[in-house]
This record gives C-alpha cells, structure tokens and sequence, in this order.
C-alpha cells in the first residue's frame, strides 16, 4: 500500500471542504476502498475519514418515508423494524449481501458508491477503461461471465454489485448529498452515469460532494420480492437478481415497480417493463412480453451470454410468486 495523509472529520463542513482536494477520498467503513487501496487499483493521496459524523441515524420523513444516514451500518438498516415492516424488499436485499461482518461496517452511502467486481478492474496488468481512461477493455473478449448485457458501451461493460442499491432504486429513493454548493437531493434513477465513453466517472457527485442520506419514499405496499441468483448460496455477487413490489386487486396488476441486479453498469430500472404489466391479467405470455422488453438491447459478450435466458427465467419467477392469489 502507497503512503497517503489521513484526516479524520469533526464536522460536515470540514469533510466536504477537505474532500474537494485534488486526489481525496472519503473513508467510513472501508469494506470496498481499503481491498482497492491493497491492490493499489485505488491510491488516493488523501482519506478523510467521516465516521465521526452526525450521519448514522433513521429518521421518519414528514411525507411518512425514511431519511437513514449515510454512515447507518448494513446490518442496522437490515433489522430496523420500520424498514422490515414497510420496506422489506429492502431488509431481503441486504441480508442477501455480502456476510455478516461486512454488513456490520459497510455503510448505507459507501454500499451506494461500491465500485464493480470486474477482474479486469482489480488486475493492473490488464488494460481496463473504469481503472486508466483510454487502456481498453480487456473484458469484452475476455473472462466476462459476471458482467453487463445492458446499458454497456464499447469501453466499458462492468457491473454495479450492490445488492441495497437495487432495491432503493426499486422503492424509488433520493440520494442526499452535501457539498460546497449547499444540499441538494438526486433521484437514484439519476444518481448513476452511463458508462459511454467516461466509465472511470460513475456517478453525478462532483468533487468533494458527500453522501450524508438517502431518503425512501412512503411504505409502497404490494408485495415486495428480492430473488438473487448467483454461483454460491451465501457471500457471492448476484448473476442476475430482481427487486419487485407488485400488487394485484380484482385480478389485475395495479402497480408494479421493478429493479434489476448483475445486468448493466448501474441497478437498472426500466420504465416500459413495468408500463406493460400495469393493467394487465397476470399470465405467462405477459411475463414473456415484459421480458421482451427488458432485453430487446441485451448483449452477451459470450462468458455472459446465458444471462439473457437467465433473467428471463428470473423475471417469470418473481413475477409469478408476485402475482398468486393463494398468498
């Protein structure tokens, strides 16, 4: 590991203000950043440490949603009752991640900012677009069974791996980020970049920007699904996982809201799958439809080209369990 300075935050401000230095990163649990900084695939000059920070509390919202602090633990987030009860997609998302001991240090802002499990990225002896601008992509003709068929560009077809982040896409939450320009708050559905030709740049944050909340809308009702399939039971990224809120009322679908994990470089959500379901009689072909929608611009790069059966096997199960009347 590289020499860097280290600076432990007393307030907002003086994180904000230390972290829009040239060659900064904030540092809180470290799950992700301090494997990066062993492998030297990340060598900041600086870490601002934030974890003594007025960031780790769950706060109920005026409009009957959840404001949970940035710095609020996986594993706390995971058992609070209110989330269990109101939000569970969410509860089932994080308990599908990682292991227990992560979950016990990994924060809610640091899951937001994982970076991908790519192995091209963690290889510094293989070119890689996300790590060095302008290198190349070795995935694309290479070991890519883990990585992206959507939302992909020439330079880039990685992953987003968080699990948390799916299911906040899903529940349409709100990022709250501090800055030296004041407050503003950004829609997940916004908070992630396309890859392009930028895929080292991967969310909106501007320097120094730090994360302090996110903010979940009211309790959505419905029934809410996390499946996750991957190589192993426990401790291992999803190859494709679905979050699903889904309610049905005189034999219709009356809302559906659905998110998508292990398929593009962001938690992907598409607006026309869940258009083609909502009024509709649940039925296998209206599975396939929505499946044909999701996928009309899937791409294996072959290693991954069986994720294309595979979420549609995934979409048709979880919409399935979603929809019965037996429940």
């Amino acid at each position: 590991m590289r020499a860097f300075d280290y600076l432990r935050a007393g307030d907002t401000a003086e994180a904000v203000r230390e972290g829009s230095h040239d060659d900064t990163r904030f540092i809180a649990g470290g799950t992700n950043l301090l494997d990066l900084m062993k492998l030297e695939v990340m060598a900041p000059g600086k870490l601002v440490d934030i974890t003594r920070l007025d960031l780790g509390g769950i706060e109920e919202t005026e409009a009957g949603g959840l404001r949970i602090g940035a710095l609020v633990t996986n594993s706390d987030l995971a058992a609070d009752a209110r989330v269990r009860k109101g939000w569970p997609v969410l509860s089932r998302a994080l308990l599908a991640g990682a292991s227990g001991q992560l979950r016990n240090k990994a924060t809610t802002g640091g899951n937001l900012l994982q970076r991908t499990r790519c192995y091209y990225f963690y290889d510094r002896g293989e070119p890689c677009n996300k790590r060095e601008p302008g290198t190349g992509c070795a995935a694309k003709d290479g070991m890519n069974r883990i990585l992206a068929i959507l939302g992909t560009s020439e330079h880039c077809i990685a992953t987003h791996p968080s699990d948390m982040a799916v299911a906040m896409r899903c529940l349409g939450a709100k990022v709250e980020i501090e800055g030296t320009r004041g407050r503003r708050e950004v829609a997940l559905d916004a908070f992630y970049r396309s890859p392009g030709d930028t895929p080292h740049i991967e969310t909106v944050l501007e320097a120094g920007e730090l994360i302090t909340a996110v903010i979940l809308p009211a309790p959505a009702g419905g029934r809410q699904i996390y499946r996750k399939v991957r190589d192993r039971s426990s401790y291992a990224f999803a190859l494709v996982s679905v979050a699903a809120v889904v309610s049905v009322e005189d034999g219709r679908i009356t809302q559906a809201q659905l998110a998508f994990g292990g398929l593009g470089p962001m938690p992907w959500r598409d607006a026309e799958v869940e258009k083609a379901l909502v009024g509709e009689v649940p039925s296998k072909a209206l599975f396939d439809r929505a499946a044909d929608i999701l996928l009309a611009e899937a791409k294996g790069h072959g290693g991954n080209d069986f994720k294309i059966p595979l979420t549609r096997r995934t979409l048709a199960a979880v919409l399935t369990q979603a929809t019965e009347t037996d429940q």
